[in-house]
């Protein structure tokens, strides 16, 4: 019996690297949509230029209506991306009607996750009234 558990110890090791390419290691490395904590990019809004084309994305996916919609955007200048996805119904604000979003960006190895608020006259278009860096609570 001692034999036994003694091969089944010292085949363990060479059974993990079995397993390992089958499975994918525990030691696979993979990336993080939040900068880790403490890190100054986590507080920085991107670049203006990308926010634009963020910006448009949620005016069109509000205007489009409908539910359980996300708009793509991305600038071919600089090459970010991302995608723009209402959140909660929209409600009431005084005289115009608002709605909450997420929206990601992405550029190279950057990667952020952005929340705002877009409001609209009852009878008016789309703009987005804030725009900052979500983090995870």
């Amino acid at each position: 019996m001692s034999a036994m558990l003694v091969a089944l110890a010292a085949g363990g090791c060479s059974l993990s690297g079995q397993f390992d390419s089958v499975f994918g290691s525990n030691s696979d490395v993979t990336g993080s949509i939040t900068p880790p904590p403490g890190s100054k990019d986590a507080d920085e809004l991107p670049p203006a230029a990308d926010l634009a084309f963020a910006r448009a994305a949620v005016k069109e996916v509000l205007a489009r209506g409908g539910k359980d919609s996300s708009q793509p955007w991305e600038n071919p200048a600089t090459g970010a991306r991302g995608t723009v996805t209402p959140i909660a119904q929209a409600y009431a604000n005084g005289a115009q009607t608002c709605h909450d979003f997420l929206a990601s960006y992405v550029n190279g190895p950057k990667e952020a996750w952005l929340k705002g608020e877009a409001c609209r006259p009852h009878k008016g278009a789309w703009e987005v009234r804030s725009m900052k860096p979500w983090k995870r609570s």
